[in-house]
């Protein structure tokens, strides 16, 4: 899962919210992958991939750090290869025969849950209620206030201005005001008001770099 529009992101969530439960099959291989690797999935996702070709097995856990675990602590963060093979050897071994699924050859993911609902909270703060509190804050350096993902910019106009306001009281004003809107999206608590703050950019930089340009930007 990348986005909350993704099938296994909204698949996922139905568990979380206590409205479904994994698929039964998959039980114990959960059991095991917490009994070996000292975290549990809370769903695990079987589907085909390379055009219906060659069967996949996403392992959904709730926290990226949890799905850290399975990935080599290398730079490029490649998986763990020993860890995929006990898995699909697992899954093999307990499914084969179960004639509705493949089990040779099969792909070992895995995804997080936490930052998927962190990006659908913030997504849904309205381009009107961040007028609203633009027009609240009523800063005359303030340029723009700008969402993706999960994060938020306030930006300024020069960057000067940004020096000024780094870590100045008016920031974490902006971040408690922010952080209000996201309250009632933060349905699964993921957004802590200790951790959560704003970043800070200008327009002119904006306009330097990336040419005035939204998608060049946030690529």
């Amino acid at each position: 899962m990348i986005m909350q529009s993704d099938k296994e992101y909204k698949a996922t969530k139905r568990i979380m919210l206590g409205e479904a439960t994994m698929n039964p099959d998959f039980i114990n291989l959960a059991n095991f992958i917490d009994q070996t690797f000292g975290v549990k999935p809370i769903n695990i996702i079987y589907d085909m991939m390379d055009d219906g070709k060659r069967p996949r097995l996403n392992i959904c856990f709730e926290f990226e750090h949890e799905e850290q675990i399975f990935k080599k602590k290398d730079r490029l963060g490649n998986f763990d290869k020993e860890k995929q093979k006990a898995i699909a050897d697992r899954f093999r071994e307990a499914l084969r025969e179960k004639k509705k699924y493949k089990v040779d050859n099969i792909w070992v993911c895995y995804s997080a849950f936490e930052p998927v609902a962190k990006i659908e909270a913030n997504e849904k703060v309205s381009k009107d209620k961040i007028m609203q509190l633009k027009k609240e804050l009523n800063e005359k350096d303030l340029w723009e206030i700008s969402k993706c993902f999960s994060q938020v910019t306030f930006f300024l106009y020069t960057d000067l201005q940004v020096k000024q306001f780094e870590h100045s009281d008016v920031r974490k004003l902006w971040a408690d005001k922010y952080f209000d809107l996201l309250g009632a999206y933060n349905e699964f608590g993921y957004f802590k008001r200790e951790e959560f703050n704003i970043n800070l950019d200008s327009k002119e930089n904006f306009d330097h770099n990336y040419e005035g340009n939204w998608f060049y930007y946030y690529r």
